[in-house]
Parts: structure tokens; C-alpha cells; sequence
């Protein structure tokens, strides 16, 4: 809403020193969006002046019109001599009056004006445009002004070209800020200084012989107005005053009727509508629009109605769309858009006008807009609250305006239309916006400000505060505490830190989460977050089987993209897809990726969702009929890697990444839990089938899947194109943490010295690793502090078919120095349990 500020001093009685950026500290105060104050004329400087032409002298040796006028711009110059002016317009004749800028001036945009010579002529000024005067974009043709103006009449003056605008951004619960009227009752309240409300006017009671109206639908629309003026002179324009608090306000001016109705609209907030009266065929209908309607509307556009639309209508059909825009086929037309009627010879436009002054559903109105993509100034208004009692001031405003500038006759009769509405009181505790802001202001202060805002005030410690009719979101008691609180002032509002309850932090699982992400940040892995949506094509390139649970997906009704309309189920195709953009852009010496995130399994046993209810909390039990019809959504870590595993340099020769290394991942996040997974071989997509494996654990005494690690499969590889013998792995750290034996405990520290022993066990290919490695430690007993394999070998050395596992046992006592008798029977022992659980043979033995 761009609102003027010598329109705003027409109703609140500013001190003469206050300027637009005062008015706009003092609003934003107040709660309201001020975005910019325009400061209109401030680079114009004069003389500028009302000029009458004398004689025009057409040149016609060049290429486009040129003329050479002589304008009478009375004493303006100096000498009262006609000023010889060269201009390129041809809008305009002799004996009409123009905007003259004399040499000297300076125009909007720095634009200084000279005498000069051009086209073989001296002129001496310049003949005026909207959009060199800074008050319009029309350039075709210089303004024409009316011919009542004197010449040498100060132009800055006649058109307002010196203002400050408020540039002001009105937020869906203040639509009565969309308004003069709005705007200068904060105005008057921020400066404590009484309103002159332009709504407070003499309104002609309703009664017999108006328009005829039936509204059929009193929902869609509880008030209709409709009065009539006869007599209007189609010739009639804007005069200059309301053209100009047009333009200021962003609107564009184009009749006289047409004008006035947005006038009014912009000074009362009430949108309005006139119609031909000649036009009207039988009685002016509200109702709802028929199948296979259709209407033109005022921008030449034929529409198609929807059933849920609500329009105007007469006995032809609709003649417009309530609350958005009216029909072509009622439109009033002025003497410049009308025919010629042949048989006078003279144009003849409207000369009977029928106002419209109603009050629509805001949610029909801002369906309807939304539904025809037909946003306007009245469907703004309307969606966001219109003030149901300014309705007859508006149709009076507006008639009277007709009658006055158009020399037309208002129509005695007035017909009002009505649904019954119960007056809104609301019961407020007077000590409520106390506790709400956390301050006191006591209830003189809370009746006076909500008597401020309008609203009527009862009672002592127990008010009833019935709200005004342009405030319908006022609707419960924190709607008023809001009111007080920001009349009184936002910044009066003591700053307090909010005081947290103790002993709350991170819960386990948001601590396990940052653990692992630290953890693979530290093993060199770079978190590269990703947009959880994917599509079927993902699955394919993964090669996961028809029956794949991770193929059981949910549906996004509205997805960002139609190729990737699904909620992932595995984080590893965007992990794969970063990985792509990321080798394709050179980054290929060593690339080693990891997300952590959510993933989305449905189990085909959710429950539809209810729709919770908006005036109250939820309780427990909607709560959680609404968890029942969500999927499973396992909180998952992945990591993915290709190329090198260790660089080159100088330290000696490096290595490409392995399968290993995507185990080795795995094994740091479990250890972030304080728990060591069982390690087993297995085949699962979209892993390699001989280097994947897959990672269990303990969960309450049951042995439950954590996740799989290994190299991807060559054709996974392929299909997403990323480097061979790319490897990854994905854990569910939901699972972990539920392993987890709870905080992970510190090591513990030992003065005494360590004793290493080493054993190199020959044992059958397809015995795990991991086998061998829980036999040793079960054996070794309590001095065992850690084990390490270090060594695989496999060769003739040790026959066909088998591996020899070298290994480094490390024993130490918290208490002792270990003997090397100690140390070796402890050896023995492990050697012992190994070669009984998995057949193994003491190498060199």
C-alpha cells in the first residue's frame, strides 16, 4: 500500500516539521512494514509553469514530426513574451494549456533545461510528458492540462509533484491497513493525535425504489449496497487533484467513474464497482456461476466459470465475478471510448451508473482469484478482510463524488441488502497482556489502547472487549494482549534470557550422531548432505530385484522434480551421484564421501492420516494416529570412496581404496559406539557378490543386521558412472545405538609395560578372519588389551586352499609387570582355543 503523506494529513493533523521517514519509524513501532519512503520532486527544481499555445509551425523536412510553438507562459519568463519551444508531440492543438519548463529548471533524474538550438530553431524549454515531469510512464504524448488553469501558473504546485510516499508491505491480518483510513488511525495513534475518519459521513438510509437486488447466496455475501446516479456527463475527467493521489498510490487513472471508484476504494478500503445502468438487463443477482458458464471480464479475457465461483449476475447471465473483477458487457464507457451515433453525430457514453458496494467471503474470494489466476486490488482487499459497516459511506462517498465532479443526480432511492449478524465479544482477564508480555501495564492502559484500536471495552477485572468491524482478526483474548503489547511499544519489552530446565541436553542417539560424524570427518571423509528424493531409475542402476523391500517407496503428491518423485529408502545413489560430479570435475586423486540421514521404509501397515484440528493442541491420541501413518524412518550413515585410499610422495608408494576401506568405515562409526560388529562375508546388491559383508551385532541377546560394506558391483559402477572398484558401505546407527552398552567408557591407562607376541595361524580359505580372531580372544583371556591382524598370505608355502592369518597379541596387567612365562602361556591359550574352534594349525610348527 503506497500511501501519500499530504493525503494522510488530510486526517490526522501532523506537526508541520514531520516528514515521511518520521511517520514510518513511528509505524514500524507500531508493528507495520515499512519498506521504503519515496521522496517525489526532491532533484525537481523550477521555474515549471502552466503555458497556453499560441501558434504551432509544423516542420516538414525531417524525418519524424517536428514542431515549433509559441507558448504564453504569462510573467514566468521575466518579460511576458511568448517563449518559442521546439517539441516532437502531436497530442495537443492550439489553445490548449501544457506544462511548461523554463530554461534554468531541473527535472526528476538530474535532467537540467536549457535554451538551445536545434532543427534550425532556438528553443527556449520544453513542453512536458508524464514521465519527464516523474508522474507516469506515458511518453507518446506532453500533458494536456484543463483549460480552467491560468497561464503562468506554478505547474509543481497544480500537480503535486512535491510528496513523500510510504511504501508500506500489509501483512494478511491487517488488511485494513490497505486503506487511508486504516493507515491514518495508526498514524493518529502513534502520534496520540485525533483521526478525522473519512467513513464518518451523512448516508441516505436504504429504502424504496433502488436498484432491484436479490442475493441468493447470503454466505458468500452478507451485505450488498446498490444506489443509483443519473445525469453524468460522459465528457467529464479526473480532475487533476485525484489523478495525482492515483498515480501516487500506484494506480493508474482512466475515467472519471473508474477513478472514483478506486478512490474511494483507497481511501475507505471498501472496493466498489459501477455499472452502466443501461446495460443491466432485470435484477442485479448474487449467486453462485453455473456449470459451463463463461464471462469476459474487464481485460477482455473470456473466463469459465467453476460451480464454487460467486458472481454478479442479471437476467442475461453473469456480468461479474464478485470481489475480483466485473464484466465486460456492464462496462462504463466515457465520451473518448464511446461510438458515434449516427443519427446525432455525437459520442454517446454512460450517462446512468448503478454503485455496487458489498461485502464478500473472503475465503470464496481468495479461491476464486487463485482458481482464474486473476489477482486484483479488490480481491486483495477482500481475502483479507473489508470492513462490512464501511459499505454504505463508500456507495455514499462515491455517489457524491459523481454528482460533483460528473454533474450527475443521486437517486434517492438506496438499497441495502443484509445477512443478521451477531455482534463478536471476547472475554479478556484485564491483567492478561501483563502476563503475556512479562510486564505491567496496569488496565487504564490496556482499555485505553484497545479502545484505540477501536474496539468497545466493559467490565473491570473481567473485560469484554467487542472488537470493530474492521478488525475481523481480533477473535481471541492473545489477539488483543498483541494489540496492547505493540501500541505500548515493542522495544519497551524488557530482554530476558529464556532459562532452559536442568539437566537436559543431547539425548544418547544425538550424541552418537555427532560422534560418528566426527569420526569419519577425522578418518578423512567428507560429509556431502543430499536431497532425499530419488526414482525408480536409481533402483535399476542399483540392481536391487523386483522384491526388494528398499523398492517399497512413499510418494510425494507435489515432488520438485517428475523424475525424482519418491522418498529415498538408501542414502547411496545421492551419495554415488556427488561422487560422479565431483570425478567429472577432476577431483581424482582420492575421493571419500559420507551423509548421515534419513531414509524412508513403508511396511504397507500405516494407517490413513487424520486431518488435526487447528483451533487446539493436538491430544495424545491424534498425535499419535498421525506417528501410525508414517513409515519408518531409520536414521542411516553411509560413505562411499574410489581412488586413492593413501597417496604417493615422498613417504613412499600409495594405494587405490578397497573394499577394505569401506569396512574399516564401518568399523570406526561401531567403535563410536562402543561396539565391535561381527564381520561376516554375504551377498547383497549392490555390492560386489565375493567383496561384500556384512555387519551384525547384539541388540537385547539377538543377533540383528547393522549393514553392508564392501566394493559395489562393476555394473552398479557403471550405470553411475563413477570409477571401478568404487567402495561403500551403509549402517543403520538407529540399530547401533540400540547395541550400544551405553556411554562409551575411556580406556584404561597402565604404568606397566606391554608384552607382544605374534602367531601365525595356517587355517581353510573359507574360514573368516573373524572366526579365528574371537577364538584367539576368547583364549587369551583378561590379559589380552588388543589384537591385530596384520598380516594374509596365501602361497605354496601353505598349501592349495589355504591362508595363513599372522596376527599381534598384545598383553599387559594393570597391576604388575607380566612375566614372559605369563605372556606366553597366555599366548598358548589363545593359540589353543583357535586351533579347536576353526581347525587351525600353528604355522612353522
Amino acid at each position: 500500500m503506497r500511501a501519500p503523506l499530504s493525503w494522510l494529513r488530510e486526517y490526522v493533523d501532523l506537526p508541520a516539521g514531520v516528514t515521511g521517514r518520521d511517520v514510518a519509524t513511528k509505524l514500524i513501532a507500531a508493528g507495520l512494514e515499512v519498506e521504503t519512503v519515496e521522496q517525489l520532486g526532491a532533484d525537481l527544481t523550477g521555474p515549471l509553469v502552466v503555458g497556453r499555445v499560441l501558434a504551432i509551425e509544423e516542420l516538414t523536412e525531417f524525418k519524424k514530426p517536428i514542431r515549433y510553438c509559441q507558448v504564453d507562459v504569462a510573467d514566468a519568463n521575466g518579460t511576458g513574451e511568448p517563449q518559442n519551444i521546439i517539441c516532437g508531440a502531436t497530442n495537443f492543438a492550439v489553445g490548449d494549456k501544457v506544462v511548461v519548463v523554463l530554461p534554468g529548471a531541473v527535472l526528476p533524474g538530474n535532467f537540467e533545461i536549457s535554451a538551445r538550438r536545434t532543427y534550425g530553431k532556438v528553443s527556449e524549454g520544453m513542453i512536458c510528458s508524464a514521465r519527464e515531469l516523474g508522474i507516469g510512464e506515458d511518453h507518446d504524448g506532453i500533458v494536456v492540462l484543463p483549460p480552467e488553469y491560468e497561464p503562468g501558473t506554478d505547474a509543481v504546485e497544480l500537480l503535486q509533484l512535491r510528496d513523500e510516499v510510504l511504501d508500506i508491505a500489509v501483512t494478511p491480518d491487517r488488511g485494513y491497513c490497505l486503506s487511508m483510513r486504516g493507515l491514518a488511525r495508526e498514524t493518529a495513534t502513534a502520534y496520540g493525535l485525533p483521526l478525522r475518519d473519512p467513513a464518518l459521513l451523512d448516508v441516505t438510509a436504504p429504502g424504496d425504489y433502488g436498484p432491484e437486488v436479490d442475493v441468493a447466496d447470503p454466505r458468500g455475501c452478507d451485505r450488498f449496497i446498490a444506489r443509483a446516479v443519473t445525469g453524468v456527463r460522459p465528457e467529464a475527467r479526473s480532475p487533476i487533484w485525484l489523478q495525482r493521489r492515483l498515480q501516487k498510490a500506484g494506480m493508474r487513472p482512466i475515467s472519471l467513474a473508474v477513478d472514483i471508484t478506486n478512490y474511494v476504494m483507497l481511501e475507505l478500503g471498501q472496493p466498489l464497482h459501477a455499472y452502466d445502468r443501461g446495460r443491466i438487463e432485470g435484477a442485479i443477482g448474487v449467486r453462485r456461476a453455473q456449470q459451463g458458464e463463461k464471462i469476459v471480464t474487464l481485460d477482455g479475457v473470456t473466463r469459465a466459470l467453476d460451480p464454487e465461483d460467486l458472481v454478479i449476475a442479471d437476467d442475461s447471465g453473469p456480468i461479474g465475478i464478485a470481489g475480483v473483477m466485473g464484466g465486460a458487457h456492464t462496462e462504463i464507457t466515457d465520451a473518448h471510448d464511446a461510438l458515434i451515433d449516427p443519427a446525432t453525430g455525437q459520442a454517446e457514453g454512460t450517462r446512468d451508473v448503478v454503485i455496487e458496494a458489498a461485502h464478500f467471503d473472503p475465503v470464496t474470494v481468495a479461491r476464486t482469484a487463485r482458481r482464474h489466476k486473476l489477482g486484483s486490488e479488490a480481491s486483495r482487499r477482500f481475502e483479507r478482510g473489508v470492513d462490512p459497516e464501511a459499505a454504505a459511506a463508500a456507495a455514499q462517498r462515491a455517489a457524491d463524488l459523481l454528482v460533483l465532479l460528473a454533474g450527475g443526480t443521486a437517486e434517492a432511492g438506496v438499497t441495502e441488502v443484509r445477512a443478521a449478524a451477531e455482534p463478536r465479544a471476547i472475554t479478556l482477564a484485564a491483567d492478561h497482556p501483563d502476563r503475556v508480555a512479562g510486564i505491567s501495564y496496569g488496565r487504564e492502559a490496556v482499555v485505553r489502547r484497545l479502545q484505540q484500536v477501536g474496539c468497545d471495552v466493559t467490565g473491570t477485572d473481567e473485560l469484554t472487549v467487542t472488537p470493530p468491524s474492521w478488525r475481523p482478526d481480533l477473535t481471541d483474548p492473545n489477539d488483543l494482549a498483541e494489540e496492547v503489547i505493540r501500541l505500548e511499544g515493542y522495544a519497551n519489552l524488557p530482554s530476558t534470557l529464556p532459562r532452559p530446565p536442568a539437566g537436559r541436553g543431547l539425548t544418547e542417539g544425538q550424541r552418537l550422531h555427532r560422534r560418528v560424524g566426527r569420526a569419519l570427518a577425522g578418518a578423512g571423509y567428507v560429509e556431502s548432505p543430499n536431497y532425499p528424493f530419488l526414482g525408480d531409475a536409481a533402483f535399476d542402476r542399483l540392481g536391487l530385484p523386483a522384491e526388494d523391500a528398499r523398492r517399497r517407496t512413499v510418494a510425494l503428491l507435489n515432488p520438485l522434480s517428475d523424475e525424482e518423485p519418491l522418498l529415498r529408502t538408501t542414502l547411496l545413489p545421492g551419495l554415488l551421484a556427488a561422487l560422479r560430479r565431483n570425478d567429472g570435475r577432476g577431483n581424482q586423486g582420492g575421493l571419500a564421501l559420507f551423509e548421515t540421514g534419513l531414509v524412508f521404509r513403508p511396511t504397507g501397515e500405516e494407517r490413513p492420516a487424520v486431518r488435526l484440528p487447528v483451533d487446539a493442541r493436538p491430544n495424545d491420541a491424534e498425535v499419535a494416529a498421525q506417528d501410525a501413518a508414517l513409515p519408518a524412518q531409520p536414521l542411516r550413515v553411509a560413505a562411499v570412496l574410489a581412488g586413492a585410499g593413501e597417496q604417493s610422495g615422498w613417504w613412499g608408494k600409495g594405494r587405490p581404496a578397497t573394499w577394505a576401506d569401506a569396512v574399516e568405515a564401518a568399523r570406526v562409526v561401531a567403535r563410536e559406539a562402543g561396539v565391535a560388529p561381527e564381520i561376516v562375508a554375504d551377498r547383497h546388491e549392490p555390492w560386489h557378490p565375493g567383496r561384500c559383508a556384512a555387519l551384525y551385532v547384539d541388540v537385547d541377546g539377538e543377533r540383528t543386521l547393522l549393514g553392508h560394506a564392501g566394493e559395489l558391483h562393476p555394473r552398479v559402477t557403471k550405470a553411475f558412472q563413477v570409477p571401478a572398484r568404487t567402495a561403500a558401505m551403509e549402517l543403520d546407527l538407529d540399530v547401533l545405538r540400540r547395541a550400544a552398552a551405553g556411554a562409551v567408557q575411556a580406556p584404561g591407562v597402565s604404568t606397566f609395560p606391554v608384552a607382544t607376541q605374534d602367531v601365525a595361524l595356517v587355517v581353510a580359505d573359507e574360514v573368516p578372519a573373524a572366526e579365528v580372531e574371537a577364538a584367539l580372544r576368547a583364549g587369551a583371556g583378561e590379559l589380552l588389551e588388543s589384537l591385530r591382524l596384520f598380516d594374509v598370505f596365501t602361497g605354496e608355502q601353505v598349501g592349495g586352499g589355504r591362508k595363513s592369518l599372522a596376527y599381534a597379541l598384545r598383553f599387559r596387567a594393570d597391576d604388575r609387570t607380566l612375566t614372559a612365562e605369563e605372556a606366553s602361556a597366555a599366548r598358548d591359550a589363545a593359540v589353543a582355543s583357535a586351533v579347536s574352534a576353526t581347525g587351525a594349525e600353528l604355522r612353522g610348527a
